[in-house]
C-alpha cells in the first residue's frame, strides 16, 4: 500500500489513500466523518435520492484498510453516522458487516455533531479519547496542542496543464491534524476557504489523498494565522 509517513508531536504517523491515518506503533486505525446512513437520511426527509449503496461502499473501504494494516485498535472520529439514531435503523447486512469489523478489536466511537448521542452498537463510546500525547475529538479546539481531528472534511483545488483537480486532504501544523471525510457521497470544505486558512498555522501541509498520497504545502488565501 503507498502511504505517506510523517511525523506529528513524537508519533510516527501514516496517511493511507483511502483518507484513514495509521499509527503503526499503537496498532491503531483513524477515520472520520463515515456518514453511514446517508443516503436513507435524506430519502427520509425528501432530499436527493441517492443510491442506497455508499455504507457498503464505506465499509468496503475500512475492510481494505483494516486488514492492510492489521489494526487492532480503531477510532472513529465523530459524524459516524449521518443522524442521530440511524445506526439503529441501518439494513441488517450492514449492522452484521460493522460487527464483523469490530470483532476482536479495540473500537471507540467519538461522538460527532450529526451522532452526539452514544449509539447502539458495541465499542466505548466518548466525547474526546486521549492516547500519548495525542488527543482525539471531533472538531478541533483554539487550545490544540497534539490533537487529531475531523468535521470539516478538508479538501485541496489544485490546477495543473490548463486542468483543475480536486482531492480530499489531511491537514497539519505544528498544533493539530485535521483529517478528511472517509465516508462516500461526503463533500468537503475547500482548504483555501477563510475558515482553514485561519485555522491552521503558516507553514501547514496538506496531504492529498489518491492513489499516491503527497504532501504539499496547504493551499490557503493570503491571510492566516500566525
Amino acid at each position: 500500500m503507498n502511504t505517506h509517513r510523517f511525523t506529528f508531536h513524537g508519533t510516527h504517523l501514516s496517511a493511507l489513500p483511502s483518507g484513514a491515518l495509521f499509527w503503526p506503533e499503537a496498532g491503531l486505525l483513524v477515520v472520520s466523518d463515515l456518514h453511514l446512513g446517508k443516503s436513507a437520511r435524506l430519502s427520509a426527509v425528501g432530499g436527493a435520492q441517492l443510491p442506497p449503496y455508499e455504507t457498503r461502499e464505506t465499509l468496503q473501504r475500512l475492510d481494505a484498510d483494516l486488514a492492510a494494516t492489521g489494526a487492532a485498535r480503531v477510532i472513529c472520529l465523530g459524524d459516524s453516522f449521518d443522524a442521530p439514531g440511524i445506526d439503529a435503523h441501518l439494513p441488517e447486512d450492514d449492522l452484521l458487516w460493522i460487527a464483523r469489523l469490530q470483532a476482536g478489536r479495540d473500537w471507540t466511537w467519538i461522538a460527532g455533531n450529526h451522532d452526539p448521542a452514544p449509539v447502539t452498537l458495541t465499542g466505548a463510546h466518548r466525547a474526546e479519547h486521549r492516547d500519548g500525547p495525542l488527543i482525539f475529538r471531533h472538531i478541533t479546539t483554539p487550545e490544540a496542542r497534539g490533537e487529531i481531528s475531523g468535521h470539516y472534511h478538508p479538501k485541496a483545488r489544485l490546477s495543473a496543464r490548463g486542468r483543475s483537480l480536486t482531492r480530499p486532504c489531511f491537514l497539519f501544523d505544528a498544533d493539530r491534524l485535521i483529517l478528511p471525510a472517509y465516508g462516500a457521497y461526503t463533500g468537503g470544505l475547500f482548504c483555501d476557504s477563510p475558515v482553514l486558512s485561519d485555522l491552521m498555522g503558516k507553514d501547514a501541509q496538506a496531504i492529498l489523498t489518491g492513489a499516491r498520497p503527497v504532501a504539499i504545502p496547504m493551499p490557503r488565501r493570503a491571510t492566516h494565522r500566525a
